[in-house]
């Protein structure tokens, strides 16, 4: 007859599986991992992600440092005359540092509508005006002053560089039964 000891310290540690759900919202701050531009990358390229901080709900770490997003340019805008070029990056995939996926909603967060470029270009040519001064009135003096023409100037592509700061926010929550041990 065999005798095999049993000890409590041989048992596992087990994770926290306590189901939680990262709200709505929730910005990501994140950097490229590659440059891509709307000169030569289209709609449908894969891009990545890198977070550069952990984010805590409460105590617990939820989405750690060194997390891979994942996404694509969703929409791409060609410059024109008087707008410069744009795009839309959507991120669907969040891979923890040990291996874990995730599927997720998220852009890349700007304040024109989540929408990376698309300013208006610059005059093409200014057109010089009088601009009477009130108190010269009666001399009808005057100084020639120079506003923008109706014609704006050709559109530039946008360029997001290597390394860039960025910030994914979220647009529909992230259900997880998966977080990293906090020490």
């Amino acid at each position: 007859m065999f005798f095999i000891p049993y000890t409590l310290a041989s048992e596992p540690e087990l994770r926290d599986y306590d189901e939680f759900d990262i709200p709505q919202g929730t910005h990501i701050p994140v950097i490229s991992l590659q440059e891509f531009s709307t000169a030569y990358c289209e709609e449908g390229d894969v891009l990545t992600f890198e977070t550069t901080s952990d984010i805590y709900m409460f105590n617990k770490n939820v989405i750690p440092e060194g997390t891979v997003l994942t996404g694509y340019i969703d929409k791409k805008n060609e410059p024109i005359i008087g707008t410069n070029a744009s795009m839309k990056v959507f991120i669907n995939k969040m891979r923890l540092p040990d291996g874990y996926e995730v599927p997720i909603k998220s852009y890349i967060y700007t304040s024109n509508n989540n929408t990376i470029g698309g300013e208006l270009t610059a005059p093409a040519k200014y057109i010089r005006m009088p601009h009477y001064q009130r108190w010269a009135m009666f001399r009808a003096m005057g100084t020639l002053q120079c506003v923008p023409g109706g014609q704006r100037k050709m559109g530039e592509h946008v360029t997001v560089s290597s390394g860039a700061n960025l910030i994914v926010v979220l647009i529909a929550p992230i259900h997880l039964t998966h977080s990293e041990l906090t020490n």
